[in-house]
C-alpha cells in the first residue's frame, strides 16, 4: 500500500503532538482519508475510533489525546462522502452512500494501514452514532477488536411520531420516484453547528466543545456537510434492522447512552445491550448526543472508563465501572 500524506488540520485539532494522515483507495475507486496519532514511547494497544455522519478526523482530536496520554495509539477516519473523502454527488453538502455496506470498503483499507504502520495489537474501536453502526458491523465480519466501545450508536434513527412515517415513506419511496440524492423534507444543506445556536441543540452542553465544532468548520469549510440524501436513509434504516437481528458478539462492550439522546433511537440502544452478554450500557442523566464533547466532569470518566475496559479486554478481565453520574 502507497503510504500517500493527505492533509491534516492541526491547527483546529487540537490533538496531540505527531498526528499525520493519509490518502487510502477503496476496492471501488473512492478515495478517503485515515489519520492516527502514536504516544511517546510503547504503545499497549490501539484505539481506533470510527465517527459519526458528518464528522471528520480533526473533530476526534481531544478524544485522541485522552487515550494518546493513557498509552494508546489512535486512529480515526474520514468515511467516503464526508470530511477530506471523496464526496459522492454532484451537490457535495449532500452526505449520500450507495450501500451502506460500502463502508466496510473503507474499513478494510483503514485496517490494512493500521497493520502497515505496525499500530500495535490488540485493537479496539469506538464507534459513534453512524459509526456505532458501521462499527458493529465491522465487530461482527472482521473478528480483529479485542474489545468495541460505542456513545450514542446508530443502531436506530430517532424520529418523531409525527415523522416516523413521512420519514420512511421518503428513504423508501424517494428514490422509486428520482428523489434518491435529494435531501428529506425539513432537513438543510448547511452544517447543523453553524445554522443551530448553542442553545437548544442536540449534541453537547458543553459551550466550549460547541463552539470548537464551529471553529474548525468556519477554518476549514470543505469539511462540512450537510443532510443526508433519501438513497442514505434507506441504507441506513435497513443497516439498523440488519445489525438489531444478529446476536451480539462475544467481546466485551461498554456503550454510553445519553438521556437526553435525540439523533439516534434510545429503545434500540437499550435494546441491544440488554442481549449483549459481555456488554454494559451505561446512560448519562441530561446527556445528549455527544458523550465524548460533554462538560469535563462528563468527559472525563467516560474516557477513563474507556480506556479501563479496553486495557481489561487485552488482559481477559472486566473493569469495575461508574454506572451513574
Amino acid at each position: 500500500m502507497d503510504l500517500s500524506p493527505a492533509p491534516f488540520f492541526e491547527d483546529v485539532a487540537g490533538g496531540p503532538a505527531g498526528g499525520a494522515a493519509h490518502w487510502l483507495t477503496t476496492s471501488d475507486g473512492t478515495r478517503i482519508r485515515v489519520g492516527h496519532w502514536r504516544p511517546e514511547g510503547e504503545a499497549t494497544g490501539t484505539v481506533m475510533i470510527f465517527p459519526g455522519r458528518t464528522e471528520y478526523i480533526e473533530k476526534y482530536g481531544n478524544a485522541a489525546g485522552e487515550f494518546v496520554q493513557r498509552g494508546f495509539a489512535v486512529l480515526a477516519v474520514d468515511w467516503r462522502g464526508q470530511g477530506l473523502a471523496d464526496r459522492l454527488l454532484e451537490d457535495p453538502r449532500v452526505g449520500h452512500v450507495d450501500k451502506f455496506t460500502d463502508y466496510q470498503q473503507d474499513v478494510r483499507e483503514t485496517l490494512k494501514l493500521a497493520e502497515q504502520l505496525g499500530l500495535p495489537k490488540p485493537w479496539h474501536v469506538i464507534g459513534h452514532s453512524m459509526g456505532g453502526a458501521i462499527g458493529m458491523r465491522a465487530v461482527l465480519e472482521t473478528g480483529l477488536f479485542a474489545s468495541c466501545s460505542f456513545t450514542g450508536p446508530m443502531w436506530g434513527i430517532f424520529f418523531t411520531p409525527l415523522m416516523k412515517p413521512l420519514s420512511r415513506l421518503t428513504a423508501y419511496w424517494g428514490p422509486r420516484i428520482g428523489l434518491g440524492e435529494k435531501t428529506p423534507p425539513t432537513t438543510s444543506l448547511e452544517s447543523y453547528v453553524l445554522i443551530q445556536p448553542f442553545e437548544g441543540n442536540a449534541l453537547t452542553r458543553d459551550p466550549g466543545m460547541y463552539r470548537m465544532m464551529q471553529d474548525q468548520l468556519t477554518a476549514h469549510p470543505e469539511l462540512a456537510l450537510g443532510a443526508p440524501s433519501t438513497i442514505w436513509l434507506r441504507e441506513a434504516l435497513d443497516e439498523c434492522a440488519w445489525l438489531m437481528a444478529q446476536t451480539a458478539p462475544d467481546i466485551p462492550c461498554l456503550t454510553y447512552l445519553g438521556s437526553h439522546e435525540q439523533i439516534v433511537d434510545r429503545k434500540a440502544i437499550r435494546a441491544r445491550m440488554a442481549n449483549w452478554p459481555s456488554g454494559r450500557l451505561v446512560e448519562i442523566p441530561g446527556g445528549e448526543h455527544e458523550v465524548m464533547m460533554e462538560p469535563p466532569e462528563v468527559r472525563d470518566p467516560v474516557f477513563e472508563e474507556m480506556a479501563a475496559h479496553f486495557s481489561a479486554a487485552a488482559n481477559g478481565q472486566t473493569p469495575e465501572l461508574a454506572m451513574t453520574r
